[in-house]
């Protein structure tokens, strides 16, 4: 699981009010569905997700995400941790 936080609603607000150097992992879902774990720049990759990037993470239609900082190799360490546990529609596979 996530360490401990209150989710962001997904939007474009949100995302921008996220410091561009932030590397790390990050979660979008929507209630009781974890729809994907990814990794790196946080604020960039939400952004493409966002913006229609994967279509199958948009026809799940996330509403929410949360994060952690990170910096590799903790980073791919965490997100192969993330996916195995909370088992992700979209990811296909871990890292």
């Amino acid at each position: 699981m996530f360490i401990e936080q209150v989710p962001r609603m997904f939007n474009l607000l949100n995302i921008r009010a996220i410091d561009d150097k932030y590397t790390g992992v990050y979660g979008l879902f929507r209630e009781g569905v974890w729809i994907y774990v990814g990794k790196g720049n946080i604020r960039q990759r939400l952004l493409l997700h966002l913006n229609g990037d994967n279509t199958d993470i948009t026809l799940q239609r996330p509403t929410h995400f949360v994060d952690e900082i990170w910096q590799d190799p903790q980073m791919s360490l965490r997100e192969k941790q993330l996916i195995v546990s909370l088992k992700p529609a979209c990811n296909k596979k871990a890292g």
